[in-house]
């Protein structure tokens, strides 16, 4: 009988569901968005009511009625891998209820020790933890997922000793999950979370890690040579590694989904492919009417567009800041160069440009700290559905780049971690070899790459030239309020959010 194997993919703005068959073939799958956050106050992001909860029920009775479609026996499924967003802290009862909403990863009370409140918290835990809990009934957790504020020890994937060190994150050891490594059983599925999901009761649930590590694993990043750029929300690139590296200054150490491995992950860039989503939508209807009487998106018929327009958009410059980053909160988004001769495939080149440009200049950072050179880039995420995304990437970097036949890399890495707990594949390796495919290829054009070169280095300038202006432009802004075409009317905002800051967007 066919094993199949059930993928979660809870990110940070929707849940997904998938289930793959032995060799990485998508069966059926679910999705379900996540709503807005909940912003009250200044630095407070949370997810509302029991949102992750609900979010993956509805995405997995979904992918569950794909399968019965299909007319698949549900006992033929072997398990399910679970991955969670990163960086989240859910504040629970002794039942296991929230007794708050969970914490995302934009909070700023994740960047602090816990601070104990209310005394009506029994466990403080990851996203992770959570959705265990409400899945199996069990307080445990995966230890790959525990980045931050949390008593880890990096070295031994395991809780710190009791001491001066792990009472500094605030966090009393009775309130904290037992810990399992990736690819380890976290428990079975139970009844009432069955008639939550529709996945089979008794069901076994396989621990992954964080979201990055797992999407690493299901795009078929396997050794140190090769950098994965993931094409998200957040957009960062990474590659493995042996040992946690805390004093890097050029990229941060990550639990890889491998036990023992680490994942090396460079500077990003927030606000990544929402800022080419931004775009799109800034072209209104109209256009969107244009793609829709061409039989295509807005985002082929803008691809198309700017697959005409020469490297280097004639002269076009972006700088990918439309969110300030935390040590320049003055700085702002730019689009350098205008002179009359661009249109809008022009910018929409240039965001794309800006994407790979700013991802090398990080990528090389990390590559010189590690002394390392890399052979090879992986795409991964909604971006890399771009094959010009894909072949810019190619030119800038002056390597081959491997688009993996599913954009949801981090199904398909809960999957894996599913497929070796329940020996399905012998080891992560070997399931990683027979269910990660590659779409396609793209090789450098040598002009083109020799190209970008010279334009990176005019980009990597541009902040420090921009930045004086920013920060005048800063002060000047603070000096006065936010005037609108009626002064006497204030702007008023709409419980609609950005999937990565948690700022309210001014409703026009």
């Amino acid at each position: 009988m066919a094993r199949y194997l059930v993928g979660i993919d809870n990110g940070s703005q929707s849940s997904k569901v998938t289930v793959f068959d032995a060799l990485g073939t998508v069966v059926a799958s679910g999705r379900c968005p996540l709503r807005p956050y909940d912003t009250p106050v200044p630095g407070v992001v949370e997810h509302p009511g029991d949102d992750l909860w609900e979010s993956i029920g509805a995405a997995s009775r979904a992918a569950m009625a794909a399968f019965d479609e299909r007319g698949l026996d549900r006992t033929s499924i072997a398990g399910v891998g679970l991955c969670t967003i990163r960086f989240c802290r859910a504040l629970l009862r002794a039942d296991g209820s929230l007794a708050s909403p969970v914490l995302s990863w934009m909070d700023s009370r994740v960047s602090r020790p816990y601070e104990h409140t209310d005394e009506a918290v029994a466990r403080v835990t990851t996203s992770s933890g959570y959705i265990t809990h409400r899945l199996t009934g069990r307080f445990v957790d995966t230890s790959a997922n525990h980045q931050g504020q949390w008593p880890i020890d990096a070295a031994a994937w395991r809780w710190l000793p009791q001491g001066d060190e792990f009472a500094s994150f605030g966090i009393r050891r009775d309130q904290l999950a037992q810990l399992v490594d990736p690819g380890e059983l976290l428990g079975h599925v139970t009844t009432s979370a069955a008639a939550t999901t529709g996945l089979p009761e008794g069901l076994p649930v396989v621990a992954t890690a964080n979201d990055k590590a797992v999407e690493a694993l299901g795009s078929g990043l396997s050794e140190p040579t090769t950098l994965l750029i993931s094409l998200g929300t957040y957009i960062t690139s990474m590659t493995l590694g042996s040992s946690s590296r805390p004093s890097a200054s050029g990229f941060w150490s990550n639990f890889a989904s491998v036990p023992g491995e680490y994942l090396y992950e460079s500077g990003g860039i927030r606000r990544g492919m929402w800022t080419i989503s931004w775009f799109r939508d800034l072209l209104g209807p109209a256009c969107a009417a244009e793609a829709s009487a061409r039989g295509q998106s807005l985002e082929e018929l803008l691809g198309l567009e700017a697959e005409y327009v020469p490297a280097g958009s004639n002269g076009l410059l972006t700088v990918l800041d439309w969110l300030a980053p935390d040590d320049a909160p003055h700085r702002r988004g730019s689009i350098l160069g205008f002179d009359g001769r661009q249109g809008r495939g022009h910018v929409y080149r240039s965001l794309l440009e800006a994407i790979a440009l700013t991802m090398k200049q990080r990528a090389d950072l990390m590559a010189g700290e590690l002394g390392i050179a890399f052979e090879r880039v992986l795409i991964s995420g909604g971006g890399s559905d771009s094959p010009l995304l894909a072949q810019i990437i190619s030119d800038t970097f002056g390597l081959p780049v491997r688009r993996p036949a599913t954009t949801d890399g981090a199904g398909l890495g809960a999957a894996i971690c599913a497929a070796v707990a329940l020996e399905v594949h012998p080891s992560f390796a070997a399931a990683q070899a027979a269910m990660v495919t590659v779409r396609d290829e793209f090789v450098p054009d040598p002009a083109r790459h020799e190209l970008y070169g010279r334009l990176g280095e005019v980009h990597a300038a541009i902040t420090s030239a921009t930045d004086p202006l920013y920060a005048r432009l800063s002060v000047a802004a603070e000096s006065c309020d936010l005037l609108t075409a009626d002064p006497g009317q204030a702007l008023t905002f709409s419980a609609r959010t950005s999937p990565e800051d948690g700022q309210d967007l001014p409703e026009r």
